[in-house]
């Protein structure tokens, strides 16, 4: 009897079974997986034979591969990239789990270090990775208003209140004498211009700007610009031993790979900012053709924090063959949970 093949490149519900469970035996064992295995294992009412066909045609169009010594594939990039956004479905952690986790963070529920430490520690032991999690940063200071009071001839005071409840006050220089009704004027017309504005915003304003309000704005910016800088997120790690433990990297140059990553701030700061302005949660696998360093690594990632106020990112770092849903399941609940904390912090 002839083997039936898909007859186009169009992946069939069988081929999709057998993606699934090579992946899946793949991520269990960390061996090449062969036909015979999957068949027995998995009770595959077809013979290994068509098993082996339909490996064929998902190693033909880049789902699989196999090493030189092995008769057994192992899943490509493009192979977990369509595993996890068509084949791996939802996960949720046990209630169990829920209530052990939620406990241990209301344990700590008025240290914000200790939110981060035990946030790193509960990633790397339940997804059974390396964790990383950044400190939340708020959101860019906005101006609220500024006011300009008349100390003496060519002495003003600037006060700037930003939204966060910050005032800030600086003693500005004038070239002449200004009154006090002409100071208010100013400062009322850059207040229309200017508020709820950041930093940034207010920076493009400048260029069409009188001298005195050009020099007002610099001090503004100047002092927003100081204030932005102060708030550099804090990087909290863990489980880096139970990454450099799998077998992936107990013999390989990737386990140096690993390190410099998740100990160069550059890449961090890089991966955190794209999480923050994308939101949600994001699976980043092998690099994905932007992150050389990230070649041999796959991470999920996740935002958290309180809508315009306040955003960390939090993560779990693994092999390519990472327990995608395991790990999904496990960001996904501790950056609710942080973010519930957050929230009650911020009054919302």
């Amino acid at each position: 009897m002839p083997i039936e093949t898909p007859e186009s490149d169009e992946m069939t519900l069988r081929c999709q079974t057998v993606l699934r469970l090579v992946i899946r035996e793949y991520i269990r064992t960390a061996a090449p997986v062969g036909s015979k295995a999957i068949r027995d294992c998995y009770h595959l009412e077809v013979s290994p034979a068509t098993i082996r066909n339909d490996m064929a045609w998902l190693e033909e169009r880049g789902y699989l591969t196999h090493p030189h010594t092995s008769a057994g594939r192992i899943p490509t990039e493009k192979g977990y990239r369509y595993f996890v956004e068509k084949l791996m479905g939802e996960s949720d952690l046990s209630p169990a789990e829920r209530r052990t986790i939620s406990h241990q963070f209301h344990q700590a529920r008025l240290d914000m270090e200790q939110w981060m430490r035990l946030a790193a520690a509960v990633l790397a032991h339940r997804a059974r990775g390396a964790a990383l999690v950044t400190s939340p940063k708020s959101a860019p200071s906005r101006l609220k208003h500024v006011e300009l009071i008349s100390i003496r001839d060519t002495l003003a005071l600037l006060i700037l209140v930003l939204y966060a409840g910050v005032v800030k006050q600086q003693v500005l220089t004038l070239n002449a004498p200004i009154s006090q009704e002409e100071l208010s004027r100013i400062a009322a017309q850059l207040n229309h211009r200017w508020e709820g504005l950041n930093e940034r915003a207010i920076v493009a304003t400048l260029p069409s700007l009188p001298e005195l309000e050009h020099r007002v704005g610099d001090a503004v910016c100047d002092i927003m610009r100081r204030l932005d800088a102060r708030h550099a997120s804090e990087i909290y790690r863990d489980g880096l031993l139970n990454l450099l433990s799998q077998p992936e990297f107990v013999h390989s140059e990737g386990a140096q790979q690993i390190v410099r990553l998740l100990e160069e701030r550059q890449m961090i700061d890089a991966l955190v900012s794209e999480v923050l302005q994308r939101g949600g949660l994001q699976i980043i696998i092998g690099g994905e053709g932007r992150w050389q360093d990230l070649s041999e690594v796959s991470l999920v990632l996740a935002r958290y924090g309180v809508e315009d106020q306040v955003a960390g990112a939090l993560g779990v770092l693994g092999p390519l063959r990472i327990q995608y849903d395991r790990a999904v399941s496990v960001v996904r609940y501790v950056a609710q949970l942080m973010s519930d904390l957050m929230s009650n912090l911020y009054g919302r």
